[in-house]
């Protein structure tokens, strides 16, 4: 890709990003986004049919890198080791900025929805049903763990993370073995 095609994009999105740590998605025009990303208004339409766009396309692709956070080096599984967990918090942790500001705005439930999805497809895969599991329903214990772990995530983004990474990771991947979550083969090809 072009070189000034690119700087564009990332001046777009970077001053999108920011307006939304300032405020209300609904509030932010195209116009603020253009003078402050220092394009013109024709040049954020080219590159995004409306904010509903560029927010959409913001979304996918820090969902897709987050995604591909829990599978370093290859691994299989939502979260196939503490290390991946790990580098997923990191992850999470130096992007905070960009997840502070879509959860921490009313106006885009969106990525909330979009990232319990992705993490319900592959809990889905990697639930063992058997031991204390046993006896619960299949699809209340992954809807139950989704919550817990997004809520986890949103709570330690937007309490401007309270915690160090490897403290979270440590609680969080006890609360995992808890519930028999052990690695199963995950599907890499996962929509968002």
């Amino acid at each position: 890709m072009d070189r000034r095609i690119l700087k564009s994009r990332e001046a777009i999105v970077e001053a999108f990003v920011a307006l939304m740590a300032e405020k209300n998605f609904e509030q932010i025009t195209i116009n603020e986004i253009s003078e402050r990303a220092n394009v013109s208004r024709g040049t954020v339409y080219l590159h995004y049919t409306d904010k509903f766009d560029l927010l959409d396309q913001c979304i996918k692709s820090h969902l897709v890198e987050l995604i591909e956070s829990f599978l370093p080096c290859g691994a299989t599984g939502i979260f196939p080791s503490k290390a991946s967990l790990l580098h997923t918090f990191q992850y999470l942790g130096q992007h905070a900025f960009f997840y502070a500001a879509v959860l921490a705005n009313k106006g885009v439930p969106m990525f909330r929805y979009r990232l319990q999805a992705a993490l319900l497809r592959g809990l889905d895969k990697q639930i063992d049903m058997n031991g204390i599991n046993r006896d619960m329903n299949k699809e209340m214990l992954i809807q139950f763990l989704t919550s817990a772990i997004a809520g986890m995530i949103e709570w330690w983004i937007t309490n401007s993370m309270p915690y160090t990474d490897v403290e979270v990771v440590e609680q969080l991947w006890a609360l995992m073995e808890r519930n028999q979550m052990v690695p199963q083969p995950f599907d890499k090809g996962m929509t968002i």
